[in-house]
């Protein structure tokens, strides 16, 4: 097995010299160009997930509150909010004079269209799960106020209106034939508009300069999508572009010698693991001693040495440490003990093992799933690697047909535990196939509590049981990796995988 982990790390080491990084810009102090790893799947920020919003979502889109770029809620176009004692009044008062990217001016009306957007059945949003279940009513009493009542107390719901409720104009979206057309041609009130985007290939944004706030010094940016990952290296290595996302872990150290760029490691509280379809009766992954066993099998230092060079941390539960709270610190990741792996696949009725599919999207390292492959062939589980393009592989966790095994990981997209848990493991997920009483009861208790605290208190025994049933293989704390070059001003968004370009220029 070590060798096995070596040899990966060998090939993957393997690169032609290191060209000398010019440090200016690709194009002019005017212009950002950014190496994305994967395409865009879906405009719609309201309906996307958050894999494909998180890279264009802060730059297009505007919110009512967001978030800074350590996590915590700041104003934006809402000026304040009022919440009611029993935290199921949310009155939010909007700043005047904010204009669309049409030219129109943003009222109340707006906004509640925005959240019907999300929740008519047909928009197919991922979004819908978080505000179906908890909205009353959207009360619009003019055109400076808007007033979500809900059904009741949710302690999460300011930070899922900052994470999930992208402002859109009413009026526009009444003119489109269908709810898929918003896609095409998104408009929103943030600091960019869309000036060019080939499908499946490069997005452009320009600099809207009616927008209300303070105007980014950058007038445009060019994603220009470079799924390849020594392409990436070699366009931020050559000057064709002047930030590189996703960096391959393999290069982290010969780019820390480049002196024209600066290389950062960022946490980004995404937990790497396995999906696992535990709600299907007759799968082997139904009994929690196969889990655990999966579990088990596993050696995760090694892994992360091997595939992840030494840039990520085992990961024991789906509640990131890097979430603002929520982590239970007694909660440690299962230990590597083939024997016991053994043991437990044998008292699951598995003596001899069994054969089981596991899908690989092209996003992650082909590695992470040839040595997870192998360290259960040696417990006797022998594993098919499906691995398949990452928008074929949305399409497919998307409705629940990436089963009965799928390596995933869950962006937080409001800082708050509820987002991974509520997404990932509940009955209702988006993206669940898990079903546990005791974790419905907590969440349901945790949504009925504002008290920062208390969420804290309630978040650690979800981890605890999460852990025990091994209700997803956890395997690593998720690093991403970026380049840029020194003379851009530029902070990465800590404790997410979102990137905000709001405040960048060139020094």
């Amino acid at each position: 097995m070590r060798r096995l982990l070596s040899a990966a790390l060998a090939l993957a080491l393997a690169a032609g010299p290191v060209a000398a990084a010019p440090d200016k810009p690709a194009v002019d102090r005017d212009t950002l160009v950014v190496a994305l790893e994967k395409e865009f799947n879906n405009l719609d920020a309201l309906v996307a997930v958050s894999g494909d919003s998180l890279r264009y979502g802060w730059q297009i889109y505007d919110t009512l509150y967001g978030f800074d770029t350590r996590g915590n809620l700041v104003p934006r176009i809402a000026t304040g909010v009022e919440i009611s004692e029993d935290a199921r009044v949310f009155t939010y008062k909007l700043r005047p004079g904010v204009k669309f990217h049409d030219g129109t001016e943003l009222t109340s009306k707006d906004v509640k269209a925005s959240l019907d957007h999300i929740l008519k059945p047909e928009s197919k949003s991922t979004r819908r799960p978080f505000f179906a279940p908890v909205v009353e009513a959207v009360e619009t009493p003019d055109t400076q106020t808007v007033r979500f009542r809900l059904k009741a107390p949710d302690g999460a719901f300011a930070n899922k209106v900052a994470g999930y409720l992208y402002i859109v104009p009413a009026d526009y979206l009444a003119k489109l034939p269908t709810s898929d057309d918003f896609a095409k041609a998104p408009v929103s009130a943030g600091p960019y508009r869309i000036k060019q985007y080939t499908i499946g290939g490069d997005l452009v944004l320009e600099r809207f300069d009616d927008y209300w706030g303070e105007k980014p010094k950058i007038k445009t940016i060019v994603f220009k999508v470079i799924p390849e990952p020594s392409s990436r290296v070699n366009a931020i290595l050559t000057g064709e572009v002047d930030i590189a996302v996703v960096v391959p872990l393999a290069d982290h150290d010969r780019l820390k010698k480049e002196p024209g760029l600066d290389v950062i490691a960022n946490p980004v509280a995404s937990p790497l693991y396995v999906r696992v379809y535990s709600n299907v009766p007759d799968s082997p992954v139904s009994r929690r001693e196969v889990r655990q066993a999966l579990s088990h099998a596993l050696d995760l230092d090694a892994i992360i040495k091997g595939v992840f060079f030494g840039i990520g941390e085992p990961t024991p539960a789906f509640i990131s440490k890097y979430y603002p709270y929520g982590a239970n610190p007694a909660v440690k990741p299962y230990a590597y003990d083939p024997k016991k792996a053994k043991e437990l696949l044998a008292k699951a009725g598995y003596p001899n093992g069994f054969s089981i599919k596991l899908y690989s999207a092209t996003d992650q390292p082909k590695e992470v799933a040839e040595a997870i492959a192998a360290y259960w062939s040696q417990v006797g589980v022998k594993t098919d690697v499906d691995r398949i393009a990452y928008a074929a592989w949305t399409r497919l966790n998307n409705t629940h047909t990436s089963g009965p095994l799928s390596i995933t990981q869950f962006t937080n997209a409001i800082y708050d535990p509820i987002h991974p848990v509520g997404g990932s493991f509940t009955k209702t997920g988006t993206w669940s196939d898990y079903d546990n009483p005791e974790i419905e009861a907590l969440i349901e208790k945790v949504n009925r509590t504002p008290d920062r605290a208390e969420r804290d208190a309630i978040f650690k025994q979800v981890g605890q049981i999460l852990h025990e049933d091994a209700a997803g293989i956890f395997i690593s704390e998720l690093y991403y990796v970026f380049a840029k070059k020194k003379s851009l001003d530029w902070d990465v968004q800590t404790g997410s995988g979102f990137l905000n370009f709001r405040k960048v220029g060139w020094k």
